[in-house]
């Protein structure tokens, strides 16, 4: 089940939320309530059978209680090692990366395999934000309880975001007043109006009447339309989950992170990792760039000044583009980041010797349309759609394919007039091609447009041989196969 992605979850949830509600009244929605309530809910969203290998499979929320552990066996054994730098610190970095790495390249090495589980990527993270903290000596070993909730707290677990353990654990044992957890509330419906508005209305108009007709297309006009849709759909769709995952936080009394802030009027790159995706960028910053360019400064890695940074960027991104994932488009996000990045840091440092960008209104404007611009064609990147064939809008349905006839409908899901036409290929070899254009009242009656999309033809001559013959119904000039295709004809 994924959290914040249909109705069906939000109703499961009122059995969490309602409650809660009562017993915040009351002043008594505290830490032992969330813990039962994340516990619960553990136990419902991970309760699937995950294929570990062929013919092996084994429950998600295993596998979930197994991660916890692993992760916290490798920070009491970092804590209780002594040593917070040199190798322990690396092999305890490494111990926490291991199921991470997993899930992401044993699916490659192990076809038809799969391990790990909704949000590993963000729960990973945060157990190595513990690991950093005990580095830096700002925490102590934490808890068994409190780690754990760290980890696991429900609103957050499946895609942050990602929170750091000084600030949760400073609230999530905070006891609360009806007055203060008043005000909690109040900030957790702005939260939850935003992210029904985001999600479940802007999101999703942009993907069904703007993205999914561009994707549908292979022109580069459509692809640039593309570019755009897309941004603003991950934009709004993120940001709504996160919206829901900070609301949800705040019943608890966990004020949990902002994720947003105006991303597309940032004037800079620089300015928008500022603003998109904010507790992974800061994370990444704080933990990876930040601590590559002290270590990089202490050591004189560099002869110039301005090396150690740059390094840094494609340190950071880099890793950040294979944290998405081992895909190439990925990767290609990171180090297109860290190229922006780079050569903003230049340009910065160039521009204030020689006063080339003085601040002002059109200068304002122009920076924001400039960083627009990069910004989307990265999250075109990162969508994987430069080079991807046109993704399909046809719906079809092959109601009779045998040694009398073959029938069936197609049509456009964009267009809901337009006459389709399909091709019928004796496997490999091409038969014919005709329309579907055939009226049928059920059609019109499900709002298919014009109804005209049937179609009926006498099963020709060379499939009535006494062999077996398999069919296949394409939509004409396209590999996309009707529902139902291929079908058998073997006639007696």
């Amino acid at each position: 089940m994924t959290p914040y992605a249909d109705f069906t979850y939000f109703g499961l949830l009122l059995y969490a939320v309602v409650p809660t509600l009562i017993l915040g009244l009351f002043g008594k929605a505290g830490w032992r309530w969330a813990t039962f309530l994340t516990a619960a809910i553990l136990v419902v969203q991970y309760h699937g059978v995950l294929p570990i290998r062929p013919h092996f499979a084994v429950r998600e929320i295993w596998i979930v209680i197994g991660f916890g552990v692993w992760q916290w066996v490798t920070i009491y054994l970092f804590t209780k090692s002594g040593a917070r730098a040199g190798w322990p610190f690396y092999v305890a970095i490494a111990a926490g990366l291991l199921p991470l790495a997993a899930s992401k390249f044993f699916p490659i090495v192990s076809p038809r395999s799969e391990f790990g589980f909704l949000g590993i990527s963000y729960i990973t993270f945060r157990a190595l934000d513990v690991v950093f903290c005990l580095r830096d000596k700002v925490i102590t070993l934490p808890g068994t309880l409190d780690f754990s909730m760290f980890l696991f707290f429900f609103p957050t677990i499946s895609a942050g975001p990602i929170d750091r353990f000084q600030r949760f654990a400073g609230e999530w044992r905070k006891k609360r007043t009806r007055a203060e957890f008043l005000i909690d509330l109040d900030g957790a419906v702005h939260r939850i109006f935003r992210g029904f508005f985001y999600k479940f209305i802007v999101a999703a108009l942009i993907k069904q009447y703007w993205m999914e007709r561009a994707a549908s297309s292979g022109s580069f006009p459509a692809l640039v339309s593309y570019m755009y849709a897309y941004s603003f759909y991950l934009f709004f769709d993120f940001a709504g989950y996160s919206a829901f995952a900070i609301a949800l936080s705040y019943l608890f009394g966990v004020h949990t992170p902002e994720n947003f802030d105006r991303p597309f009027l940032a004037r800079n790159i620089r300015d928008f990792w500022n603003r998109w995706h904010i507790t992974l960028s800061f994370w990444f910053r704080d933990h990876v760039y930040m601590r590559f360019l002290y270590a990089a400064m202490r050591g004189k890695w560099f002869a110039h000044k301005e090396v150690a940074p740059i390094v840094g960027y494609f340190l950071a991104f880099g890793l950040m583009g294979l944290w998405h994932g081992p895909e190439l488009h990925y990767i290609v996000y990171g180090f297109y980041q860290a190229v922006l990045l780079s050569a903003f840091h230049l340009f910065s440092r160039w521009s204030k010797v020689r006063r080339f960008w003085p601040d002002g209104v059109v200068t304002r404007v122009a920076a924001t349309f400039i960083t627009f611009q990069f910004v989307c064609f990265g999250l075109l990147i990162f969508s994987g759609r430069i080079g991807a064939a046109p993704l399909p809008h046809f719906v079809s349905k092959i109601d009779r394919a045998d040694c009398a006839s073959i029938s069936g409908w197609v049509g456009d899901k964009y267009d809901a007039d337009a006459e389709v036409h399909i091709e019928l290929w004796d496997r490999d070899q091409f038969v014919l091609a005709f329309p579907a254009n055939q009226f049928r009242e059920d059609l019109v009656d499900a709002g298919y447009g014009n109804g005209r999309h049937a179609f009926k033809i006498a099963t020709p001559p060379q499939l009535r041989d006494k062999r077996r013959h398999e069919v296949h119904l394409r939509v004409a000039g396209t590999k996309q196969e009707l529902t139902g295709s291929p079908k058998e004809i073997r006639c007696p």
